[in-house]
């Protein structure tokens, strides 16, 4: 988060919304220009600066007077947007702009198909008007085949009423079901095959009423089948997927709720992104849960900016370190956070990934912290670990600046080889592109990137590196939203705009190409987490995002091209089946992909069991090698492309197994 020093704060905000204005004219401004907190080189035309100073001091106002019941962020007097049609129409005045230059060319096209698709979810942030921390947080979302019928199934998470009295009154009747059996919870969709889905929340048994944060899958006990862990504003919970289509909450037996168990609302250490990993290379997978701050309803700080509510950042909250479950192998956890070194530090920890970073045989965990440096954890090969973001320029972006860090991901998406990782913040700052320069540094390349300055006006949330238009390049998806009013003070965004999709032009950077792919990418919401999976099994990704208190927008990949794909999924026959923290490379014609196989990842959620490449023109499989979790390497021949296929193992013949899909049995398992 930005500085704490208000003054120091709306200084350098002057500075900043000036030395935007200079720029405006200019999307190449140069760098000289910079303002502090402005990732490697000042937004152009797109971004003309804030209205309002204050505009970005909602996450950062002034320490609190101990005797004030409420903190007050000075503002400096500017324009200021009103009403419903600023909060819609906030983001249309920037495409109406672009709608007069010429369109990118582009194959991709994304059509909005959530009103077909069956899903009647709808999220809430449980506000009554306090504006509490977590209500901003929102939630993840979680995309995997529950049910191993070779359809990705969706899993919502859920924000849940939470307490105190009421402020406003209409949002109060919105989040308090009259019904206590229709309170609000997480809500699980069978994938029907048709392009609909069904709600199976009540037969699967996975409707915690919890304050859904953050989840993610695997199958931590090796049976074959994903388990689903989920973390709360208050205790977290882990379901056993008992292979049936039904899962049991074995949180207790297992020791992983994070918090006393009964004491969701009193304990603040509030739960947010998760990765299952094998911390110790003994074969099975462990559990790293990010914890943001030391919330609580008694220690609540409330805000106001021109008599409304908005949230305190969490400078304001006291930072707890983050969580590490040792699997024991007999369905219980061990917490090693201290004995492992995860435990000394803190900080306000959002999305996490786990891999191998330094490439070294051993698993590594890198955690966006909110205002505060990033972490990146590196593993000895013991299950010990230190901390060295700065050390590897994962800390800071080009400014050296600490950003508001939200979510992240992985790829190489300049096909040198390398992985590199992808961090959306928050609004007045750029998401970060880290480019991976080899001997464990990265860079910050968002400028040279071409990353749209368009996206410095908004808060980013959930993330991921795509071939959407399966050319062999990975694209970026970029979903935004902010959580307070903040078109009150700022005419430049809005609480609901629409999300980003920039275009990989191959040669290392990006074009905006958002409103040349369709309805898809126009549609306005507070987004937050995003998945990422061939929901249709046609050989293209679609997109399913989870909108903060409105419905979810599922989005169906309707590109038209030439191109090929091949979809990967991994096996193994220890007890981590799914070979999570494995690397895959794919050679076709020559080009080189490479992708890992992750449990958590973008904004505090879980999708990508299968990973998928695009081909471009290829018609053939050069080879595919895999570097298995155990660092073991072993090359596949592959028959064919446009399919998805099987690599085992030590598998004797070293050949793909292509995977033939049926239609799911659309009577079992629906609830009525």
């Amino acid at each position: 988060m930005p500085p704490t020093d208000s003054l120091a704060r709306l200084l350098l905000c002057i500075i900043a919304s000036a030395c935007l204005t200079a720029c405006s004219d200019s999307t190449d401004a140069p760098q000289s220009l910079a303002a502090p907190g402005v990732s490697e080189g000042s937004p152009g035309s797109d971004t003309n600066g804030p209205t309002d100073p204050a505009a970005v001091l909602p996450r950062t106002p002034p320490a609190p007077v101990a005797t004030a019941p409420v903190a007050t962020v000075p503002v400096v007097t500017a324009p200021v947007a009103t009403g419903e049609t600023a909060v819609d129409d906030a983001p249309t005045a920037t495409a109406a702009e672009r709608a007069q230059q010429t369109l990118p060319q582009t194959s991709i096209r994304i059509t909005d198909v959530t009103a077909a698709s069956g899903i009647d979810f709808r999220h809430t942030d449980g506000a009554f008007g306090q504006a509490y921390i977590v209500e901003g947080m929102a939630s993840g979302i979680v995309t995997f085949d529950y049910d191993q019928d070779g359809w990705i199934d969706i899993y919502f998470l859920n924000g849940a009423p939470l307490e105190q009295d009421a402020v406003d009154q209409d949002a109060a009747e919105q989040n308090t079901a009259s019904d206590p059996a229709q309170a609000p919870s997480n809500r699980l969709y069978r994938n029907l095959g048709d392009g609909q889905f069904a709600d199976v929340t009540q037969s699967a048994g996975v409707g915690d009423t919890g304050f859904a944060l953050g989840g993610t899958a695997a199958d931590y006990d090796g049976d074959g089948d994903l388990d689903l862990y989920v973390t709360n504003f208050g205790a977290n919970v882990l379901y056993r997927n008992d292979g049936n289509g039904r899962f049991t909450d074995v949180t207790a037996a297992a020791g992983v709720a994070g918090i006393p168990l009964g004491a969701s609302g009193r304990d603040g250490r509030v739960g947010a992104g998760c990765s299952f990993f094998d911390m110790d290379n003994d074969g099975d997978l462990d559990l790293y849960v990010a914890k943001y701050v030391n919330f609580t309803y008694d220690n609540f700080v409330p805000v106001e900016i021109r008599g409304h509510r908005f949230q305190a950042g969490p400078q304001y909250y006291d930072a707890i370190p983050d969580i590490l479950y040792e699997n024991k192998g007999d369905g219980s956890f061990a917490d090693v956070t201290t004995a492992s070194g995860i435990g000394a530090v803190s900080g306000p920890g959002m999305a996490t990934l786990a891999w191998d970073y330094d490439q070294d045989g051993d698993q590594d965990v890198f955690v966006c912290n909110d205002g505060e440096p990033n972490y990146l954890f590196v593993n000895d090969g013991s299950g010990h670990f230190s901390e060295q973001a700065v050390l590897a320029g994962l800390a800071y972006d080009f400014n050296g600046k600490a950003n508001a860090s939200m979510g992240v991901d992985l790829a190489d998406y300049d096909g040198d080889g390398l992985l590199d990782l992808f961090v959306t913040d928050y609004q007045a700052e750029m998401p970060v592109l880290y480019r991976n320069i080899g001997s464990g540094l990265f860079e910050d390349r968002t400028t040279s990137a071409k990353i749209d300055n368009a996206l410095f006006a908004h808060v980013h949330w959930g993330t991921s590196f795509v071939d959407f238009d399966n050319d062999g390049d990975k694209d970026l998806f970029i979903a935004c939203g902010h959580f307070d009013p903040i078109e009150l003070i700022d005419d430049r965004t809005a609480k609901r705009v629409r999300n980003y999709l920039l275009m990989n032009q191959g040669d290392g950077s990006f074009v905006d190409v958002s409103l040349a792919v369709g309805d898809g990418l126009q549609v306005v919401a507070s987004s937050r987490g995003a998945a990422f999976e061939d929901f249709d099994n046609d050989g293209d990704i679609d997109v399913v995002v989870t909108n903060s208190a409105d419905a979810p927008t599922l989005l169906r990949n309707d590109s038209v091209t030439d191109h090929h794909w091949l979809e990967v999924k991994l096996k193994t026959d220890t007890n981590n089946p799914d070979a999570v923290g494995a690397t895959v490379t794919v050679s076709a014609a020559g080009k080189v992909q490479k992708a890992v196989m992750l449990s958590g990842r973008g904004y505090q959620s879980y999708f990508g069991s299968r990973l998928h490449f695009g081909l471009g023109a290829a018609t053939a499989i050069d080879f595919v090698d895999v570097v298995w979790p155990d660092a073991t390497e072993e090359r596949f021949e592959v028959e064919g492309v446009d399919q998805l296929i099987e690599l085992r193992k030590g598998s004797s013949t070293a050949t793909a197994t292509p995977i033939s899909i049926s239609p799911p049995a659309v009577e079992s398992g629906v609830d009525d």
